[in-house]
């Protein structure tokens, strides 16, 4: 008998049907191993030996396996194809050696599909345990425990408020921090642009003002609205014809299929995904056989899928889309490991799969993979030039036409900054045509600071850096998020006060270590370890020799002399230069003491060296652009003013007893409040209309717990602000339904599932729920209960099926909350 062991039991249950009887496939479930959370559990003495410790919820497979290897000819280790894969097979195998149960014959195979020629011929090709990239893989485990394990005792006892670091984490957060930075220093600059509106056989297009009385117009020329209201009226005075006709053809070639991080990228940008959540989905459609290995920065694919591909677009599209050679395309990532195919679709006869959130995905596999083996598209790029009789004013206009779509029939990347208006369609014109006029406008605006972080564009720079690897994005982003150092708000990361200090502290006494050449130098070093090119345990010394010693010197330091530090290196952010030129850092209550950084037990705060006879204290960051300057009410306009009270920012119409007021939303950021947001806070409750069924109005409002809508007595929660204004009729009367059916009483709202995680092996879709009595896993059919302290956004699919198959297997649970029998009174 041969005991094949894989990591999901999605997989195992697939691969054994495609083996055969004389195989008997168990899975590991993941890791069954790590360090215990714990000191000692690596011991830089002891050339860094590390001390393993089986997972508590991995024992009961662990001892399945053990029993099935007990009886084995053959250990087949089947774990993916990939570092973390390779670490896991060798844990499996150590248990085993440990307990006396490994097999004589041990092999290892790696198949980037389950298929069954993938896995049939996977079978054939054994090889034994890379022990390069399990060195890698303790290497890097190492260097993460010992810096987390290392910096986070001293950030509780040297920064109030802070919760722990890590190593790669500190560094994404030191880009989301970098970048608020550049946010709050930046200074909007006004200018103006002057464009005209024409039209020629029925065909309007726009033409923008490039010159004027000999004088080229850039992007900042005209500055001020007196100078474009002359420039607009040597415009309105003009009669323009065309002066000159130019046109470029140019090609543009599809991008290369998906690795993990453009997947990633793609998916946020056009599903709006997470990238934990489009990691969770890309596992189940891994393991229905449906997509190649999702952990991959490698960008081609293997010669038999790139021949299946040609031989579908000719099935879908004429010749013409096939280009005569097959494209190759090579990563542009730094330290990119091409070792496996791109993320492909295993059958390209298959254009759809599953549906919901899978179906997606899988689209954007299938379209992305097929449309890099495509044709290029040709297009053509026209500049139009248009002179007034007197040649003092030049108007131009740009605009494409697609000759030929090529791939962009049937794919079109997407991209996080703005695109160039050059996509416009355009008339034809000759010169020496005089198309009319209909309008000519001047239009205001201000330079824009670079926008904040995304998901896509986060993880993007991470891989242009090379800091962290395709598999890590997920966990680096969700850990952000679970530690509150960041938050997010219309799918961009703004730093929070924590996540400030946090990274204010590393960069004065850690500069070092969250530097971005640094890190990703550790990067390629991990890399040359994974190469057989370095010995881990020399690059651990190196590594240690260097971080142990300031590590000591940072922890001897006293908290208010690390407390002084980082005032002086906040300075600028927490003391901004006020309006009147005075001392940023004198009292504002007193008039005489100065503001300094303190540390409490509830964080950091700022506070007047003449306490206690002033107790004037401002919350951590208040000073800073985010905080805003300003102490007193702030006037929106049409007698609106904008005040923070006692439970925070509000909105105030009117005086006394007539004053109406709104609290600002939580999910409404304080600089977009403008006389719009507050005028549609004010006038709530608003009236979406009557009840289709009983003729009652239906209401949408803001209550102490956040969105409702209202009717009748019953009550539906909503999920932002923005749908209490945009809920209609019919989407309102299905939501009170949803949330009477749930049996919500007042606050009820539809059960929306906390995530999605693909499917069971019985085919139901697994979902993440909460209920009354906390989060629990669903198949449809058993509901099981999550571990306490479980975090419901982290599950993977593997753990949900194993506790819905633990429940489903100890039969029908107990309702809960009944009447329980009256007992007879003893006599």
């Amino acid at each position: 008998m041969k005991l094949v062991v894989v990591e999901s039991p999605a997989k195992a249950k697939t691969i054994e049907k495609y083996l055969g009887p004389g195989h008997r496939v168990l899975a590991s479930f993941g890791h069954v191993r790590d360090l215990p959370p714990k000191d000692g559990s690596v011991d830089p003495d002891a050339a860094f030996e590390m001390l393993w410790q089986v997972s508590p919820d991995r024992a009961k497979q662990l001892r399945a396996i053990t029993d099935e290897a007990k009886g084995a000819d053959t250990l087949i280790l089947a774990t993916d194809p990939d570092r973390e894969g390779e670490a896991i097979s060798w844990h499996v195998q150590e248990v085993l050696r440990g307990k006396k149960a490994l097999p004589a014959d041990v092999r290892r195979v790696t198949f980037n599909a389950i298929t069954k020629s993938a896995v049939t011929e996977a079978m054939g090709k054994p090889r034994a345990l890379d022990t390069d990239l399990i060195d890698a893989y303790r290497a890097r485990r190492a260097l993460d425990y010992l810096v987390g394990f290392t910096l986070s005792p001293i950030l509780w006892r040297k920064l109030p408020g802070a919760k722990s670091a890590g190593r790669v984490q500190s560094v994404a957060l030191r880009l989301i921090v970098d970048r608020e930075r550049e946010i709050e220093i930046f200074r909007p600059q006004e200018y103006w642009s002057v464009s005209a509106s024409f039209e020629s056989a029925g065909q309007p297009f726009t033409a923008r003002l490039v010159q004027l009385d000999g004088k080229k117009i850039e992007r900042l020329t005209i500055g001020n609205k007196g100078d474009a209201d002359a420039a607009k009226a040597a415009v309105e005075a003009g009669r323009f014809s065309v002066s000159s006709v130019e046109t470029k053809p140019f090609a543009k070639n599809p991008p290369p299929p998906f690795t993990t991080s453009t997947l990633q990228q793609e998916a946020a940008r056009k599903l709006g995904f997470a990238a934990s959540h489009t990691m969770r989905v890309a596992q189940g459609l891994y393991e229905e056989g449906l997509i190649t290995y999702m952990r991959t920065d490698g960008v081609d694919m293997a010669p038999e899928a790139v021949s299946a591909a040609r031989k579908a677009i000719a099935n879908r599209y004429d010749a013409g889309y096939v280009p005569d050679k097959p494209r190759h395309y090579t990563s542009k990532a730094k330290n990119a490991q091409e070792a496996h195919e791109a993320i492909r679709p295993t059958d390209f006869d298959r254009a759809k799969a599953a549906s919901g959130d899978h179906a997606r995905l899988y689209e954007l596999v299938y379209n992305r993979a097929l449309a890099s083996q495509m044709a290029s598209a040709r297009l053509e790029r026209t500049t139009v030039e248009l002179s007034d009789g007197t040649g003092r004013a030049v108007l131009r206009a740009t605009g494409q036409v697609v000759l030929f779509p090529g791939f962009m029939a049937l794919y079109d990347e997407g991209r996080d900054d703005a695109q160039d208006e050059e996509s416009a369609r355009m008339p034809l014109l000759r010169e020496g045509d005089a198309p009319a006029n209909t309008g000519v406008e001047a239009t205001q605006h201000f330079t824009q600071p670079p926008p904040r972080y995304s998901e896509a564009s986060l993880v993007k720079r991470l891989e242009e850096l090379g800091i962290g690897r395709p598999s890590t994005y997920a966990s680096i982003l969700q850990t952000l998020k679970d530690r509150e150092y960041v938050r997010v708000d219309k799918a961009r990361f703004i730093p929070e006060e924590s996540g400030r200090l946090v990274t204010a502290f590393l960069e004065r006494f850690f500069e070092r270590y969250v530097s971005y050449d640094y890190t990703a130098e550790l990067e390629e070093e991990l890399d040359d370890v994974s190469g057989g090119r370095l010995e881990w345990q020399k690059l651990l010394d190196m590594f240690w020799r260097d971080f142990k010693p300031k590590a000591g010197e940072v922890m001897e330091q006293k908290p208010s002399e690390i407390t002084q530090a980082l005032d002086e290196f906040l300075a600028p952010w927490l003391y901004p230069p006020r309006e009147d030129g005075s001392d940023q850092r004198i009292c504002p209550n007193c008039g005489n003491g100065r503001l300094s950084l303190r540390g409490g037990k509830f964080g950091a705060f700022v506070a007047c060296s003449n306490y206690p006879e002033c107790r004037y204290t401002q919350k951590f960051g208040q000073g800073g652009a985010e905080g805003g300057a300003s102490d007193g009410p702030q006037d929106l306009g049409e007698g609106i003013l904008l005040k923070t009270g006692r439970f925070g920012p509000y909105v105030e119409r009117g005086e006394g007893k007539d004053a109406k007021r709104a609290s600002i939303p939580k999910d409404i950021p304080l600089d977009d409040v403008n006389l719009e947001v507050a005028e549609r806070l004010l006038s709530l409750p608003r009236e979406i209309g009557a009840h289709p069924e009983t003729g009652e109005p239906i209401t949408a409002s803001i209550g102490r717990y956040g969105p409702y809508l209202a009717h009748n007595g019953k009550y539906a929660k909503l999920a932002s602000t923005a749908e209490v204004f945009e809920t209609g009729m019919n989407a309102a009367v299905a939501k009170l339904a949803d949330a009477a059916a749930g049996g919500g009483r007042g606050r009820g709202a539809a059960r929306e599932p906390i995530a999605v995680l693909g499917k069971h092996p019985n085919g139901n879709e697994v979902k993440v729920m909460e209920g009354r009595y906390g989060p629990y896993v669903s198949d449809g059919t058993t509901h099981a209960t999550l571990p306490k302290g479980a975090d419901p956004k982290g599950i993977v699919l593997d753990e949900a099926v194993r506790l819905i198959d633990e429940r489903a297997a100890k039969g029908p649970a107990k309702k809960k909350g009944g009447r329980k029998p009256a007992r007879k009174k003893a006599k």
